[in-house]
């Protein structure tokens, strides 16, 4: 049986068989057997801070799954044919394992795309990339120049990217992924984007900024404003087939036609985040108590939190729309990003927070002060960064002497190999 198929109606609560859907997406609301594809944070470690990082990523922590936990995780992919892992953090690459891990992965019929900052991306580490088959990279940046990027991921972070991506490049390695979270601050600098991933041989990727993390502190003041989300949208319905979206912005399809892919929230559904101690949620952005569906050291490990947690089976249920079921817009739509509305503090069953009928603007006004649920974990480093932005749009970090040389800097006792 492969991911792609629906999951029995045993064990999909609600589904019955002489109602089968015949629209694939609608299989895909329902739950599938497998994952399509998850996001694994390997780590919370991370050489910077960026100030919307959605896991609060900093610090190591001591409880992550060892390297033989992970090797048997992977195993478990390779048995349910799951088609391949979203492998995040944290930055990924400063866990001394991660190669041997990323090398297991694909040799057990698991292919790999991993999101970096590119701190570890040197000549010889792209070479290494360009000759493996079945993984794919995605650099991160968060502003088509020095100062844009800087001000939001820290100083210097927009040269490590660059060289990452000319080392990619120069090894051959075509088609890789130079990733955005579109903000206010570079809603205005699309083409440049775009300019940026033709110059590498790369291709765009565009992902929304959601309320997650540190990015629940920020969210005021970096979400795109009403008429830069009208602007993304056209825009990307100019250049949509050459560019990434993974279904973040399919709340904008309510503009006019829907934008290319699924849109329609796959959480728990055809999606869902394994985070660095084994906790299993049904969105990475989604990082709170109330979307814990389990962990990968439970008995019956990660198959059997997928395919028999009470969480996942309440997601898989047939969507009424709730307050949003009577807008023309809603199978647009579909009410918009349940993570965003969670962190936003409105209802999961009202209006997306951006909306692009104006309602998640009435209903954010509403929503009482002190009652917008805090993402679970904060692993932000105990120490100020070097290179922490201290623009108009910084994190409160305390400022006392860091504990561990660690706390300040996760690359401390590392050696690159």
């Amino acid at each position: 049986m492969t991911s792609a198929e629906v999951l029995p109606a045993a064990e999909a609560p609600g589904i019955q068989l002489d109602s089968r859907p015949t629209k694939l997406v609608d299989h895909f609301a329902l739950g599938l057997n497998a994952p399509i594809c998850l996001t694994w944070e390997l780590t919370y470690a991370c050489n910077l801070a960026c100030v919307h990082c959605l896991s609060s990523s900093g610090r190591r922590d001591p409880r992550e799954l060892t390297t033989a936990e992970c090797k048997a995780v992977i195993d478990e992919f390779e048995r349910m044919q799951v088609f391949y892992i979203n492998i995040g953090g944290g930055e990924p690459t400063v866990r001394p394992d991660f190669w041997e891990l990323l090398d297991y992965s694909i040799d057990h019929h698991v292919c790999v795309k991993f999101s970096s900052n590119g701190i570890k991306l040197d000549a010889a580490a792209a070479r290494r990339l360009a000759a493996t088959d079945y993984v794919d990279v995605q650099i991160s940046v968060d502003g088509a120049s020095a100062d844009v990027n800087d001000e939001v991921r820290g100083s210097g972070s927009f040269g490590t990217a660059i060289r990452a991506m000319e080392n990619l490049a120069a090894a051959g390695f075509t088609g890789f992924k130079v990733s955005v979270v579109v903000t206010r601050q570079n809603a205005g600098q699309l083409d440049e984007f775009k300019a940026i991933a033709d110059r590498y041989g790369a291709q765009l990727r565009l992902t929304r900024l959601r309320p997650s993390g540190r990015g629940a502190d920020v969210w005021g003041e970096m979400h795109p404003t009403a008429q830069q989300q009208r602007e993304l949208y056209q825009w990307l319905v100019a250049n949509g087939e050459g560019v990434l979206t993974g279904d973040s912005f399919f709340h904008l399809s309510g503009l006019g036609d829907p934008l290319p892919g699924l849109n329609l929230c796959g959480a728990g559904r055809v999606v869902c985040l394994i985070d660095p101690i084994g906790d299993i949620y049904a969105c990475p952005f989604a990082i709170h108590d109330e979307f814990l569906a389990g962990n990968v050291r439970s008995p019956g490990g990660f198959q059997t939190v997928w395919r028999e947690s009470d969480l996942f089976a309440s997601l898989r249920k047939p969507d009424g729309g709730g307050t949003c079921s009577s807008c023309s817009m809603f199978d647009a739509c579909r009410g918009g990003c349940m993570a965003a509305k969670f962190f936003t503090g409105l209802p999961l069953d009202g209006p997306d927070p951006e909306c692009v009928q104006g309602y998640g603007e009435a209903a954010l006004a509403a929503v009482a002060a002190g009652s917008v649920p805090k993402p679970t974990g904060d692993h932000s480093h105990l120490g100020q960064v070097r290179g922490q932005p201290l623009g108009p749009v910084p994190i409160a970090l305390v400022t006392r002497r860091p504990d561990r040389s660690c706390d300040e800097d996760p690359l401390a006792g590392f050696t690159a190999r």
